[in-house]
């Protein structure tokens, strides 16, 4: 839990300044002051989605923040699907590839973030043997879904 909790907090600063590429947690942030013991670790820092393309704009009016866990089941594959709001996540456990329409892909291990297509088809399957569990943070606006099914 207290691992969870570690990501939840590092991702949520993420998802509200996302601005570089996404990349496995590997880089330390220095805050450049005595933060009293506490080590912060970037886990992502993103412009652009995981297949390259520059993320769209904030919404203008009516943000909304959305956090879910997600449990997908060994061998289960998610349906063809796309999101029309930022969102970005974090592999807590299993192995997850997502692919999308055109057959870019992209394989995710524990640890590993990633900057969600927006209204791009996609989907994902649990490649492993164990639950995929992950965390999935999207910046939306009220009223707007965060994911529509083909």
């Amino acid at each position: 839990m207290e691992m969870l909790m570690k990501y939840l907090i590092s991702f949520l600063m993420l998802v509200l300044s996302i601005t570089a590429r996404a990349q496995p947690a590997t880089s330390e942030v220095s805050l450049g002051q005595d933060q009293g013991g506490v080590k912060i670790t970037e886990i992502a820092r993103a412009t652009n989605q995981w297949d390259g393309s520059p993320l769209p704009p904030y919404p203008s009016k009516n943000p909304e923040i959305t956090i879910l866990g997600y449990e997908i089941p060994p061998g289960v594959r998610l349906p063809m699907h796309k999101h029309p709001v930022i969102n970005a996540g974090v592999v807590l456990q299993g192995k997850l590839m997502v692919l999308t329409k055109e057959g870019k892909q992209l394989i995710l291990n524990p640890g590993d973030s990633i900057i969600e297509l927006v209204n791009q088809w996609h989907y994902g399957v649990n490649q492993g043997s164990e639950p995929v569990k992950l965390i999935m943070f999207y910046v939306g606006e009220l009223g707007v879904p965060l994911v529509i099914k083909e």
